[in-house]
C-alpha cells in the first residue's frame, strides 16, 4: 500500500514535467519554424493529454504491451516439438514460397 501511495506523487510530477517539456520544444521550435504563437504551460498539458488519447491512450496495463506478436509463441512451440526431418522439410517448404 506504501508503494502505491509513492509512485501517485511520482506520476504526477512526471505528467507535469512532460507538459513544461511540451511547452519548451513547443515556443522554441514552432514559433520559428511555421511563425504560430507561444503557448502557455495549460495549453502544454492540454495538448500532451490530447496527443496520449488521439495516438497512445492512458492504457497503464502491462499484459498488452508484453505479449508476443498474434501466434508467436505457438509457432516456436509448435517448431521446437518437429523432428529434424519436419524442420528440414519445413525450411524447404518456406525456401520455395519465398524464392531463396
Amino acid at each position: 500500500m506504501k508503494k502505491g501511495l509513492f509512485f501517485i506523487p511520482v506520476i504526477i510530477a512526471g505528467f507535469l514535467a512532460f507538459g513544461w517539456v511540451i511547452m519548451q520544444l513547443w515556443n522554441w521550435l514552432i514559433p520559428d519554424i511555421f511563425h504560430w504563437s507561444k503557448i502557455s504551460y495549460v495549453q502544454a498539458l492540454g495538448l500532451f493529454v490530447l496527443s496520449r488519447i488521439l495516438f497512445g491512450g492512458f492504457n497503464f496495463r502491462k499484459s498488452e504491451y508484453r505479449k508476443p506478436p498474434f501466434g508467436k509463441s505457438k509457432f516456436k512451440e509448435k517448431f521446437m516439438n518437429m523432428s529434424d526431418e519436419e524442420k528440414q522439410a519445413f525450411k524447404e517448404q518456406w525456401k520455395e514460397r519465398c524464392g531463396k
